[in-house]
């Protein structure tokens, strides 16, 4: 039964970092995922003034309760969303001037309902350029805490953001949400900062964040569960078996919940307590499905809906419009790249079964897309990408780890 070791999870990655940097004391992050979404948050760390040692496996945080270290820092986020969203809340408990920018794909990407709710809490905060937008200085002077409303119907991580910053206020925080979306994500953060010494509450719509601070700890990062659902869909759509270890009942992140939607398609699905297995069985059933709030694997499921029995509709997604790009129209417009029958509304795709063609898959520079449509090469050779090193945002070695695994099932695959 073939194994593949998964890097670990970016979203898991992000929010340690930001707890281990907000804690009291030495913290050891184990396994983080090392990519340019990571790399960058830690460098963003770094340029704060926080103290970040990296080994291969391991990564050691100072921690800073107090805030960042330097009075006046630049952060450049890269195209990173968790670092563009993350850092200037963190910088926002401190006190002093920074200013963030981020690249042109971060700067279309939508900030302004957390901005709005740092501002209602007193943050001294302005964008540069566009209204709700990267470029942004803060004039820190810590927070005070009390009550915000957030809506976080286009991001969960406006309300990650609030959640991570709440111990770090004088008086906590009380945030009513009028709007969520991925709220399984929600679910980690929450996990996570439990592991740090906090207690989230809730009350109908409303987190309540206590003030107190973090303690530091030594936290073992998951494997990326988005990651993984290239490889379990790899296996549903070739009729092999893949396990991935390090995912399994007591996980985290909410996008295990793709193999769910395998199950239903028709594969075989197997959760054990540390690990997952994924069987196909050469059935690919139709369905319609509501993707709401594992939105990260639409993609996968898109790009193997064409193999299904039936007509594949997915649902609820209009948030994957202001991701890295505009997924939902990415999809459909490579999936007619290859000669597939695909109809969209405002938050859904429908896709009719079909036998792809070779095509060269646009990528709009979206690891998702590229990882999302690898998975279709292994049963449509020829299929080729225009920017094939994306995958570096999240998994840089995805191409030779994809490669591996098709060749041990016997599958010639062109990859990238």
């Amino acid at each position: 039964m073939p194994a593949v070791d998964i890097p670990g999870s970016k979203s898991v990655t992000a929010r340690a970092l930001f707890l281990a940097a907000a804690a009291d004391g030495v913290t050891t992050l184990v396994r983080p995922l090392r990519s340019d979404d990571t790399e960058g948050f830690a460098e963003g760390l770094a340029r704060l003034g926080y103290r970040v040692g990296r080994t291969p496996d391991t990564w050691q945080v100072d921690g800073r309760p107090q805030g960042p270290a330097l009075p006046e820092a630049e952060v450049y986020c890269r195209d990173g969303a968790t670092t563009a969203r993350f850092l200037p809340t963190l910088a926002a408990a401190g006190h002093g001037s920074y200013r963030f920018d981020a690249s042109e794909q971060m700067r279309r990407r939508p900030l302004a309902p957390l901005t709005r709710a740092l501002r209602d809490l007193g943050v001294d905060l302005r964008h540069e350029a566009a209204e709700g937008h990267h470029p942004l200085r803060i004039e820190a002077a810590g927070v005070e805490g009390g009550e915000v409303t957030l809506d976080a119907g286009q991001s969960s991580q406006y309300l990650t953001a609030l959640l991570l910053l709440g111990p770090l206020t004088r008086k906590g925080l009380r945030i009513r949400v009028t709007d969520l979306v991925s709220a399984p994500y929600v679910e980690i953060t929450i996990a996570m900062m439990r592991s740090f010494g906090v207690e989230v509450a809730r009350e109908g719509d409303t987190f309540v964040v206590p003030p107190g601070g973090y303690r530091a700890t030594t936290y073992a990062i998951e494997p990326d569960a988005s990651t993984a659902s290239y490889f379990f869909a790899a296996a549903a759509v070739t009729g092999h078996e893949i396990t991935v270890p390090g995912l399994g009942q007591g996980a985290l992140q909410g996008d295990l919940g793709f193999v769910d939607v395998l199950r239903r398609m028709g594969a075989e699905v197997a959760i054990g307590a540390d690990r997952t297995t994924v069987r196909g069985t050469g059935e690919l059933r139709g369905l319609t499905v509501n993707m709401r709030d594992i939105s990260d694997t639409m993609p996968t499921l898109a790009a193997i809906a064409p193999f299904a029995d039936g007509p594949v509709r997915i649902e609820d997604v209009a948030n994957t419009r202001v991701k890295e790009c505009d997924r939902l129209d990415a999809c459909a417009e490579n999936l007619r790249r290859l000669g597939i029958e695909v109809a969209t509304g405002d938050d859904w795709i429908e896709i009719r079964p079909g036998t792809p063609a070779p095509a060269e898959i646009k990528t709009y520079g979206d690891h998702r897309v590229v990882m999302s449509f690898a998975v279709t090469g292994l049963r449509t050779p020829g299929i080729a990408f225009d920017d094939p090193e994306c995958v570096k945002k999240t998994f840089p070695g995805f191409h030779e780890a994809f490669r591996e695994l098709a060749a041990g099932w016997g599958i010639s695959f062109d990859g990238a």
